[in-house]
């Protein structure tokens, strides 16, 4: 069924159709952005219907399997449909997830004969990129600051011989797949997508289940810098065809998902710009030549008030709804690119806001910084804060019941897996590090 907005949107001739793969918050916050600019629905291809898109007026929802041949035939399916019913405009296809993005790269002269538009880079850098440790190769060619790393390499892990490398930084670390989706199909109990390793016997113990696992991507291991999720910050940049950066936003990360699966994904922060990472992410994009959207993962260090940068996704981020809150929707610029051909002039998103998922109740409770803490209070006062989820051109009793559902059971995740006392002490980490910083040591933004 068609809504008289969407009626609305094609009368005006947008010339294209959005199409999603994947069915979680990402994807709402995407059609959320689509339809505020062109007034349109989206076809999403979904895994499952879950809560961030099931009800929704703003979505045609085609169920598929997981194996890219079953995504491949089922966008086909798509394409083939919508040429049956008369519509004849290019889709428009788009996915936040690492592993979708490859397999619809690898899959790019299939899907463009089928009509879609994708707008990617080619798959050899996709693959170089998402790539964690390659990543870190091409900050260090740019003098881009980043986290100290060892790289394991389980091609070889087969071997009876095999031996992992030595780590000579102090524990506790950080462990993650080098590339998310070389560890996707990765099967034994207790993985997670991030893990913190308090000794050499728990590290031990990762990559023996990850030899037995049959794993034979590499795995990063990286000092851990100490603080809280505060100082995280998020960038999000769009490349055009042509190669130049056109779009910028960066937000400070308030708090983040603690739960395994969704471990290190923002769950409120702060849209501003930041000068200094926006830049250095725009010299990643234009050095390697970077198409589409790039999402970026930075850390403030307190210890010497350098920002990291840990790794580049190939796609927009899960929060993509942040850029459009901050002032700048980002439809806008991937088609004024890839369906308009128009070229612009970059932009970067300005407006302070609040983006947050969870309770602004627990958010108080949560960011123990007094100044940050003011700020936040000030957006939620003064009106500026979004959840991607509230709209209301999609406002139905069922949805609005989901939201509500959401914000109860985030404050169950966090009691469960980041009580307050490991709050605490990683906020003290930060203000500890931060204080024993030599003088004239770089200002902690």
């Amino acid at each position: 069924m068609t809504s008289s907005l969407a009626e609305s949107g094609a009368a005006a001739g947008p010339g294209f159709h959005p199409v999603i793969v994947g069915s979680d918050i990402g994807v709402y916050g995407l059609t959320r952005s689509f339809h505020e600019q062109f007034g349109l629905r989206t076809t999403v291809v979904a895994f499952a219907e879950p809560g961030p898109i099931a009800h929704s007026q703003l979505i045609d929802t085609v169920l598929s399997g997981t194996a890219p041949d079953e995504i491949v035939s089922t966008l086909e399916r798509v394409a083939t449909d919508r040429r049956a019913a008369g519509h004849r405009e290019p889709l428009l296809l788009q996915s936040n997830m690492d592993w979708v993005v490859r397999i619809l790269a690898h899959h790019r002269a299939v899907l463009e004969t089928a009509g879609y538009v994708l707008p990617y880079a080619d798959v050899d850098l996709i693959d170089r990129i998402c790539d964690k440790a390659e990543f870190s190769a091409v900050c260090a060619e740019l003098g881009i600051p980043t986290p100290a790393t060892v790289i394991q390499d389980f091609a070889t892990a087969a071997d009876d011989g095999w031996r992992p490398a030595p780590v000579d930084f102090d524990y506790p670390v950080i462990a993650k797949p080098a590339s998310s989706a070389d560890y996707h199909d990765a099967r034994f109990a207790g993985k997670k997508k991030i893990y913190e390793i308090a000794s050499p016997g728990e590290l031990e113990e990762l990559w023996t289940a990850l030899r037995g696992a049959g794993f034979r991507g590499r795995f990063l291991v990286q000092e851990m810098i100490p603080g809280d999720d505060t100082q995280m910050r998020s960038v999000t940049t769009y490349s055009d065809t042509s190669g130049r950066v056109t779009l910028r936003c960066s937000a400070q990360v308030l708090l983040e998902e603690r739960t395994p699966a969704a471990r290190g994904n923002p769950s409120a922060m702060i849209v501003e710009p930041i000068d200094e990472i926006l830049d250095a992410a725009q010299r990643i994009c234009e050095h390697t030549g970077w198409r589409g959207f790039a999402n970026f993962d930075v850390k403030l260090d307190p210890r010497d008030g350098v920002f990291k940068f840990f790794e580049q996704n190939p796609r927009i981020g899960r929060n993509n709804y942040y850029v459009t809150a901050g002032g700048q929707n980002p439809t806008e610029v991937l088609v004024d690119d890839v369906i308009r051909r128009q070229q612009r002039e970059r932009v970067t998103a300005q407006h302070e806001v609040l983006y947050a998922v969870v309770p602004h109740r627990m958010l108080r409770r949560y960011v123990l910084d007094d100044g940050l803490r003011a700020r936040v209070v000030g957006l939620m006062r003064t009106g500026r804060s979004v959840h991607p989820l509230r709209y209301a051109a999609d406002a139905t009793p069922r949805r609005r019941l989901y939201i509500l559902t959401a914000l109860v059971n985030h404050v169950r995740k966090y009691r469960r897996y980041y009580p307050m006392s490991a709050l605490k002490a990683n906020y003290a980490a930060a203000q500890q590090a931060a204080a024993a910083r030599p003088a004239g040591g770089r200002r902690n933004r």
